[in-house]
């Protein structure tokens, strides 16, 4: 059994979504300072680094984070690997991709995957997502799951039809999944976001096994 961490280190100066407040992560008490034990303080977005869209992001009356149910965010899932030619998931490149009838769960490894080996925290606006008429036919095929490698599932600035069509199907969404270490094929997934009450979105620990 192999076990592949594909979330994101939280940290300072990591990439957040333009507009968001940056992570602060620091020891307010330090034992090299006399303290008895080391205690950190950490301010952050919910949807920083690897995280989870919750419905009630796009979707008013939508379940929470606290609400989503576990079998969703624990079971087989498949990577489907995007060539980097590809600059935005339509239904056109769905269709040419070898996506399973089964499992329900999908993960996007694109070209956004180059951009956690850059030497760079600056936000990438040119990353690859999905658009409407490729969530259309997702939900069609009765995803119940979908994941991609940067910080949101949509193209830069084209958030609300691609979310509002997968969250309004209560698809849930994991992005800045880190797949750079990832093969395409069939892995069972396990996503644990914090549990918060009434949030709109969670960081979350995510991992792959493979068999």
């Amino acid at each position: 059994m192999k076990i592949i961490d594909v979330s994101l280190t939280i940290r300072e100066g990591m990439a957040v979504w333009p507009g968001e407040n940056p992570v602060v992560l620091n020891r307010r008490t330090k034992i090299e300072e006399g303290a008895h034990a080391n205690v950190s303080f950490l301010s952050l977005g919910a949807h920083t680094g690897t995280h989870v869209d919750a419905p009630f992001h796009f979707i008013a009356d939508g379940s929470k984070v606290d609400e989503m149910p576990l079998e969703v965010l624990i079971g087989p899932a498949q990577v489907v690997e995007v060539p980097d030619s590809v600059k935005v998931i339509n239904a056109e490149v769905l269709g040419g991709l070898k996506i399973a009838d089964e499992p329900k769960r999908i993960l996007f490894k694109t070209s956004n995957s180059h951009y956690w080996d850059l030497d760079t925290d600056e936000f990438q606006i040119g990353f690859v997502g999905i658009d409407l008429s490729a969530s259309e036919e997702l939900v069609k095929r009765g995803m119940i799951l979908v994941g991609i490698d940067y910080l949101s599932a949509s193209p830069y600035k084209i958030s609300k039809p691609t979310h509002d069509e997968l969250l309004g199907a209560q698809m849930i969404i994991i992005e800045g999944l880190d797949l750079r270490k990832v093969q395409a094929g069939f892995y069972t997934l396990y996503c644990l976001p914090l549990k918060l009450h009434g949030a709109d979105g969670a960081p979350a620990r995510v991992i792959l096994i493979q068999e």
